[in-house]
């Protein structure tokens, strides 16, 4: 008899097989979407220099009291000019957005308050003094921490590392990945299927899965039902991976391959966790690597790798939150859930509410790509009416 585990206890169990990956140098252009491994300092301060919010005219407010003036224009100052020249009493610079201001001006006036002359001005009126100027440092100053060690990078994120002078940032290594499908009835993708086989999907699927979280996948040919067959494939792979993930051969029943072989090492741990689908799990170790063996039903698989291997990898990546995004929604039509098992049902979510896809079948994979959710049912609950309020996990298509 298997041992039986909640969906907390065994998210434990996965998570504390993958410890946090060490640090690798890349050019930012390479960091789109790693986590940072070490703080990024500021070489610069932002703004670097006092500058003009608006195109308009750089003025001294004191001049500007008795409206409407004229005044001469002095100088243009285009964005990028390093040779500005402090501002004469009496006079006017036009400016540009983002160009230096000088020395001596107080304030913008914008263009459309003028007449826009290139000579002599006429300012009909004025914003007060201080008005849209952008002065040094007040985004952030040199020598100030502009990014903390586990952020996200993203577009945002990137933007400011460039903007502070970095052109290399120490990111999270990426998790290497071995993907194995196993069964005698799988057939590679367009190759001709005799009666009781089926093309082998599970390896696309969780490839995918990996590097939507953030690490390498590597699929390995799926193996047929032998032992022998199926630890020589997996040892002479293990060397250059940080996980295994395998899918199928852990069910009670006969022929169930990986249960049969990693029982043999007596490393990995064969259980059941009360949940659908997925209940049969398996996570251990092989020769000191970390493996993980799910369900090899195609939906079973997929939320199998939602709700265990996708935050312990994002974890191992340094995510300080791991979990997808939650959002509490609506049913649309009532629904039945079995007593004692964790239901995660695919749906579609839509301003806040949330319609069933298809059937609970672990097999019914085309219902699992409209799905752009997973209605979690708790385990002490077996109805729920429409228009009943339910958790939803945001997965592919969803709000990310």
């Amino acid at each position: 008899m298997w041992p039986v585990r909640t969906v907390e206890e065994h998210q434990a169990v996965v998570a504390a097989l993958l410890a946090p990956l060490g640090g690798e140098e890349v050019p930012l252009a390479a960091a789109h979407n790693r986590v940072l491994a070490r703080d990024v300092t500021a070489q610069v301060s932002l703004p670097g220099f006092d500058n003009s919010a608006m195109d308009g005219y750089a003025a001294r407010s004191a001049e500007l009291a008795a409206l409407p003036v004229r005044l001469p224009v002095a100088d243009d100052v285009p964005a990028g000019r390093t040779d500005v020249h402090p501002l004469a009493p009496g006079t006017v610079q036009r400016i540009m957005t983002g160009a230096p201001l000088p020395d001596g001006a107080d304030v913008v006036v914008p263009v459309e308050l003028t007449d826009g002359a290139t000579d002599v001005v006429e300012i009909r009126d004025a914003p007060a003094a201080g008005t849209h100027l952008r002065h040094a440092g007040e985004d952030i100053t040199a020598g100030t921490v502009a990014l903390t060690a586990g952020t996200p990078l993203g577009a945002a994120q990137l933007g400011l590392a460039a903007a502070v002078g970095a052109t290399t940032l120490e990111v999270h290594r990426r998790p290497r990945v071995l993907v194995l499908s196993t069964g005698s009835e799988l057939v590679d993708p367009g190759e001709p299927l005799l009666p009781g086989q089926i093309y082998e999907s599970n390896s696309a699927l969780l490839v995918a899965a990996v590097e939507d979280a953030g690490g390498t996948g590597r699929r390995l040919h799926f193996v047929p039902d032998d032992v022998d067959q199926f630890l020589a494939t997996v040892r002479a792979e293990l060397a250059t991976a940080d996980l295994l993930i395998t899918s199928g051969g852990v069910s009670a029943g006969a022929y169930e391959v990986v249960k049969d072989a990693f029982r043999e090492l007596g490393t990995v741990e064969f259980v059941k966790v009360a949940m659908q689908p997925g209940g049969p799990q398996g996570a251990g170790t092989v020769d000191g690597v970390p493996v993980v063996t799910l369900p090899g039903n195609p939906v079973s698989s997929f939320v199998s790798f939602e709700v265990f291997v996708r935050p312990a990898l994002r974890r191992a990546l340094g995510h300080a939150a791991p979990g997808r995004l939650r959002a509490p929604a609506t049913l649309t039509a009532p629904l039945r859930s079995p007593a004692g098992r964790r239901q995660f049902l695919r749906g579609r979510y839509d301003a806040g509410t949330v319609s069933q896809v298809g059937g609970p079948g672990s097999h019914l994979v085309a219902h699992l790509a409209r799905a752009n959710c997973l209605v979690v049912v708790p385990e002490d609950v077996t109805e729920l009416p429409a228009g009943a309020p339910v958790d939803v996990v945001l997965i592919e298509g969803a709000l990310q």
